[in-house]
């Protein structure tokens, strides 16, 4: 008995300390990007466009460029997910074609992002003629992230409970109703958590963008979808290799950092406070 005892103990000691390592990496990582980039941050650096060879100024296009570049992803690749998630969990008989297409949606969530940048690059960039675009990086960013949210939507519809179909179709609602009168509504809770977790990777990946739709430099905002933009994670980038004037980057590489931890923190507040209120509303 005491054995057994000393054994739970020693399990519960070692799941705390995991996780209080866990939150002191992430603390650490946190305090050692303020703490080095804050320094920077002002009204004009987020206002301004960059100048003097990015060493002064803003990074207001590269920010503009990031959002437009996730939010673009997010466009393409949340319809997307969604609608073969409902196919996939609601409509498609079990099989080995099915077991094979679900297979094969894990293994592209584990494809480096570069590959998905190549494929951007040959497909859309050249072939379809849409050359270094917001266009041609958001349909690259969709494709990347489109994975992630296959599963959580499958998953979210997979728990919503089988009686709920059942119970609707007994009282004579269509598999159509069904699936978007009941069975979405009170999915999408776990489908906004998909979102939440594509937005960070959306956000945050330099590899596809390279290829399809970041500028090295440019002061002006885009005026349309087949405009090159800067982006953050570019920007980050490009400042950490400036050669020579890697020492006057340095800050406003940190600060840029910064920018882009919060952008995604705010975007990912601003998804999880929607996901708040749709449990509220949730129909169960």
């Amino acid at each position: 008995m005491k054995r057994r005892y000393l054994k739970q103990h020693l399990f519960l000691l070692t799941v705390r300390g995991s996780a209080l390592l866990i939150a002191l990496a992430i603390c650490g990582f946190f305090i050692f990007i303020f703490v080095r980039g804050y320094g920077v941050i002002s009204w004009e650096f987020i206002t301004e466009a960059p100048r003097d060879m990015m060493t002064k100024g803003g990074i207001m296009p590269a920010i503009i460029g990031t959002l437009y570049l996730t939010l673009g992803a997010l466009a393409v690749a949340l319809p997307l997910g969604v609608l073969a998630a409902v196919y996939l969990s609601e409509y498609a008989k079990e099989g080995r074609l099915l077991r094979f297409i679900r297979v094969g949606i894990r293994c592209l969530a584990g494809v480096p992002s570069v590959v998905f940048g190549l494929f951007g690059l040959g497909l859309f960039v050249v072939r379809f003629g849409f050359g270094s675009s917001i266009l041609a990086g958001s349909l690259t960013l969709g494709f990347l992230i489109l994975p992630t949210i296959i599963g959580a939507s499958e998953e979210a519809l997979k728990a919503v409970p089988r009686t709920f179909r059942e119970a609707s179709l007994g009282l004579g609602v269509s598999k159509w109703q069904t699936t978007t009168r009941i069975v979405m509504p009170n999915a999408l809770p776990g489908i906004l958590t998909g979102s939440i977790l594509s937005i960070g990777r959306a956000a945050g990946e330099t590899a596809p963008i390279m290829f399809t739709a970041a500028a090295f430099f440019t002061a002006s905002l885009p005026k349309s979808i087949f405009d090159e933009v800067m982006a953050l994670p570019y920007h980050i980038y490009v400042l950490a290799t400036a050669g020579t004037r890697i020492a006057e980057t340095r800050p406003i590489q940190y600060g840029t950092v910064l920018v882009l931890v919060g952008l995604v923190f705010g975007i990912n507040i601003i998804a999880i406070l929607l996901r708040s209120r749709a449990r509220k509303t949730k129909r169960w």
